[in-house]
């Protein structure tokens, strides 16, 4: 609590709260909570089985799904689909992020570019991905390069308007006294535009891996031979439940795992730009 005076009184006396806006959390209380949830969703899935309410045929219980997933694991099968999956992922945002960062910070800082290129990008982006898997595969067969041009198609173009965003935000008065310095336009955007404009950047990246983790199984779900998307759509084939309640539960781990390894290389990167 603060003791704070208003006109030489003792106002009323605050207590710290965490449900207060902007108020913060410590690490040990945010993973305690985390988990909770995490659990009570488990405990929910198991009751909802173990008491005969939902059949297994439609939701497995997780000491099934468990068993399965052990069982392939064992064997390889889990480890060859992920590592399948995971560098047609990584090559297809990697080659979209290369391409729309720059495309970005171009249409963000200069309003002719802007004018040439955001119109049909946005355009474009309104365009349904689905619909683009039977061409593409007219295109590119069933090989890694059409999984490659659905993830891209799925996220470029998201990805050029949101990194534009990011330059937009840079506050005008950072590039004003640029010019105010002698400046020249390339060491603006360099020395200012880039270093502030970075942290909201690499935010976009991190949302933007997420879709290409959808468009990744969407396209393998479709049209693959092998991958996490492959094997839902053979398990369906057979009544596998266990399998494919195993590998959404995987897809939902690894997108974790990337999402919490990219927030802590944040904190690394952009230490000028913490945040609470």
């Amino acid at each position: 609590m603060a003791d704070v005076k208003v006109n030489g009184k003792p106002a009323v006396k605050r207590r710290r709260s965490a449900f207060r806006i902007g108020e913060g959390l410590s690490r040990r209380a945010y993973v305690g909570i985390a988990g909770t949830v995490f659990a009570a969703f488990v405990l929910l899935w198991w009751a909802s089985t173990a008491s005969g309410l939902i059949k297994p045929i439609f939701l497995p219980g997780p000491d099934a799904v468990w068993v399965k997933m052990v069982a392939l694991a064992a064997d390889g099968t889990l480890w060859v689909d992920a590592g399948a999956s995971l560098y047609r992922m990584m090559v297809g945002f990697l080659l979209a992020s290369a391409m729309a960062i720059p495309v970005g910070v171009l249409i963000g800082c200069f309003r002719p570019w802007e004018a040439a290129i955001e119109p049909f990008v946005d355009f474009v982006r309104y365009m349904p991905v689905v619909a683009f898997v039977p061409l593409t595969i007219l295109w590119a067969g069933t090989s890694d390069i059409q999984k490659f041009v659905i993830i891209w198609i799925g996220t470029f173009f998201q990805q050029v308007l949101m990194v534009m965003d990011n330059v937009k935000r840079v506050p005008p008065d950072f590039v004003g006294l640029g010019r105010t310095l002698g400046l020249s336009e390339f060491k603006i955007l360099t020395r200012i535009v880039l270093p502030s404009s970075l942290p909201g950047i690499w935010d976009t990246l991190r949302i933007s891996l997420g879709w290409a983790w959808t468009w990744l199984v969407l396209a393998e779900l479709v049209a693959a031979t092998s991958g996490l998307g492959y094997r839902i759509t053979v398990s369906q084939r057979y009544f596998q439940t266990q399998t494919i309640i195993g590998y959404i539960l995987f897809l939902g781990i690894l997108g974790l795992i990337t999402d919490q390894s990219m927030k802590a290389l944040e904190r690394v990167l952009f230490r000028y730009a913490a945040r609470r």
